[in-house]
């Protein structure tokens, strides 16, 4: 392995043993607190435009296998941990971590105080980072990454670009992708349902062409409030046919209800997210992955009314629509990785769609 450096934006430097790709890479320097899944977190699209590092000390233990991906192309920009393992222990086991990244043409870094790191992340906030060769200048590329903005659109990077169906017998429903996780299909699929999904930008009227049961907004990565066509969309939706979105789809439906979002310090990553629901008091251990909220103050006086918070920080983590059959949380209920405490909310979004159909089979 040849040396190789993180050099952050307020000039910290972290040298260490490069694994996977040697490509240089610059992004938004995140941590995930996850102790297993790192397969699924560096196939997640939500972390598009990030170098992410793990806090577990131990990563790449049990392998790499064919079935843990939720993406086919991963999207983060590099891979950040203390230990990575050459010798991976697991019947399921088919690559290395360090061939899966070579494959994939994303770098990694080994060998670092990622304990550090971390609480530098946890003080200052998510960092701007480079990982590059050992004999980079750090001066100018400190001065460099003050200079960088990263681009905005990574909605449209991991996005389908064309629509595509997962058919079912049952209820049709057109997932819009933002960056979706293929665990958010699997259960759609597991429940039967004729899933068809659509790129992010699809407007109100050809999502309603597809005469859909149902529509789900999608997780993904970056800023809500890049993705002003989205917003539109479902304001025109709304009340039209039930919908249920899940972390930027949660922010996206704050937004296009008149609500707001800002950007947490360092975000919420990890598996392990106690989550409260406020009408039941009862409490699910959540996996979570992003890096803004929906502010509080800015529902007060709009449809939504408050159904889940954050027991860590009290941020908000679920909606819901007063008056249309309509619901978000901010978590992930297909987790992969994490528990799946509540993987039920796909059967209350099932549960809306059944009712709404009911109620239109009345009125007609």
């Amino acid at each position: 392995m040849m040396k190789r450096q993180l050099i952050l934006e307020d000039g910290t430097v972290f040298i260490g043993e490069g694994f996977g790709s040697e490509t240089e890479a610059s992004g938004e320097v995140v941590f995930n607190t996850g102790m297993t899944g790192y397969q699924e977190i560096l196939s997640d699209p939500s972390y598009c435009g990030q170098m992410v590092t793990l806090t577990y000390p131990l990563i790449g233990n049990y392998g790499i296998n064919r079935d843990d991906f939720e993406s086919i192309q991963p999207s983060i920009k590099a891979l950040i941990v203390r230990e990575a393992t050459d010798l991976p222990s697991n019947f399921r086991s088919e690559l290395t971590i360090d061939e899966l990244l070579k494959q994939k043409g994303i770098p990694g870094l080994a060998g670092i105080d990622t304990r550090k790191l971390t609480r530098l992340i946890r003080q200052y906030g998510t960092l701007k980072g480079r990982l590059t060769a050992i004999d980079q200048d750090v001066a100018k590329t400190v001065e460099s990454l003050k200079e960088t903005q990263f681009p905005t659109n990574q909605v449209m990077q991991v996005s389908t670009p064309t629509p595509y169906p997962s058919p079912g017998r049952g209820k049709r429903v057109v997932l819009v992708d933002f960056g979706m996780k293929h665990g958010i299909l699997r259960e759609l699929n597991q429940r039967d349902c004729d899933v068809v999904v659509v790129p992010y930008n699809t407007s109100s009227k050809d999502i309603l062409s597809l005469h859909p049961d149902g529509i789900m907004l999608s997780n993904g990565p970056g800023n809500p409030k890049d993705v002003p066509e989205a917003i539109e969309m479902i304001k025109e939706i709304l009340g039209v046919v039930p919908m249920f979105g899940i972390c930027l789809g949660h922010q996206l439906f704050a937004l296009a209800c008149g609500g707001d979002t800002f950007k947490l310090k360092f975000g919420h990553r990890g598996s392990n997210h106690p989550v409260k629901e406020l009408s039941t008091g009862k409490v699910a251990i959540t996996a979570q992955n992003h890096g803004y909220s929906v502010d509080p103050a800015s529902i007060e006086n709009t449809v939504l009314e408050i159904t889940h918070i954050a027991l860590n920080d009290g941020t908000i983590e679920g909606l819901r629509h007063k008056e249309v059959p309509a619901f978000t949380v901010q978590y992930h209920p297909e987790a992969s990785p994490g528990p799946e405490d509540a993987n039920d909310l796909f059967d209350s979004f099932m549960t809306m769609m059944e009712q709404s159909l009911k109620e239109d089979k009345i009125n007609a």
